[in-house]
């Protein structure tokens, strides 16, 4: 059986990805070994998010080109953790896509990024099951942590979706045995 091609799924998942329309603008810059991962959870965060663009960065296509980022802020770990709205939330929301060691090297290859605001997340509480190992606690994958910062911009309505569609993907993984544990 062939992987769908939309989502890449053994057991396609498309009829279960809701549409969440969001006012902030998510832009994932995804390292280009990403891009045919089944285990990618960028791409099905992208798949129900109108409002978002997926621009792959490496490889073949060479440094990623970025759209403009007026109004933007880097979600990535630095700094101290937000814990309320920011008084003038960002129009628009970058997010690094790929592994924890690719998203350190694009972070440090695009100088775009280390010139935008950060927002750092809290802890993000891990689920039981995974589709990747996880390389250490609080270190979620792309999809986790799209809900969590939309959580703290938007509200609970816009995030839970996303992580219910973050549990149909691992449960279809489980089924065919494409899982791993955290």
């Amino acid at each position: 059986m062939d992987p769908c091609p939309r989502c890449l799924l053994q057991q396609c998942l498309c009829a279960e990805v809701p549409v969440i329309a969001t006012r902030t603008r998510i832009v994932i810059v995804r390292h280009h070994l990403e891009q045919h991962r089944s285990s990618n959870t960028a791409r099905l965060a992208h798949l129900a998010l109108p409002n978002s663009e997926i621009v792959d960065h490496g490889g073949f296509g060479g440094i990623a080109k970025l759209p403009d980022l007026t109004g933007a802020w880097l979600l990535y770990p630095l700094g101290e953790p937000m814990l309320a709205t920011p008084a003038e939330p960002p129009a628009q929301l970058v997010v690094l896509d790929g592994s924890w060691s690719q998203a350190r090297r694009m972070y440090r290859k695009l100088p775009t990024m280390r010139g935008l605001p950060i927002l750092r997340l809290p802890e993000v509480p891990m689920v039981a099951a995974r589709l990747r190992q996880s390389p250490g606690p609080g270190q979620v994958s792309t999809i986790e942590a799209i809900a969590a910062a939309l959580r703290l911009l938007e509200g609970d309505a816009l995030a839970t979706p996303l992580e219910r569609l973050f549990a149909v993907a691992v449960e279809r993984a489980r089924a065919t045995g494409r899982l791993n544990k955290p």
